[in-house]
């Protein structure tokens, strides 16, 4: 395992992201672990409910390669077109 310099640094929304994971959209199911930014491979609309929301938004058109700074609770298959995401914490 290669050294990490900030390993002893705090953690925050505005710092990068140390974990990344892929991200398979669900109906009704949480992500185990909410991510503070999504990064899309295949562009596309994307269904998702944010931390400390209620109701689901749709992204549309969302392009390929972005990655959005937004904390991601859910991301529903209904709705959404996009694809190979993954959630950075």
């Amino acid at each position: 395992m290669p050294k990490d310099s900030f390993s002893s640094s705090a953690d925050s929304l505005i710092a990068p992201a140390r974990v990344a994971y892929s991200i398979t959209p669900q109906d009704g199911v949480e992500l185990s672990t909410s991510a503070k930014a999504l990064y899309v491979g295949t562009g596309g609309d994307i269904t998702f409910r944010a931390v400390g929301s209620e109701t689901d938004v749709v992204l549309r058109n969302v392009v390929s390669g972005t990655i959005l700074p937004i904390r991601i609770a859910a991301i529903q298959a209904t709705g959404t077109t996009a694809a190979d995401m993954v959630g950075l914490t």
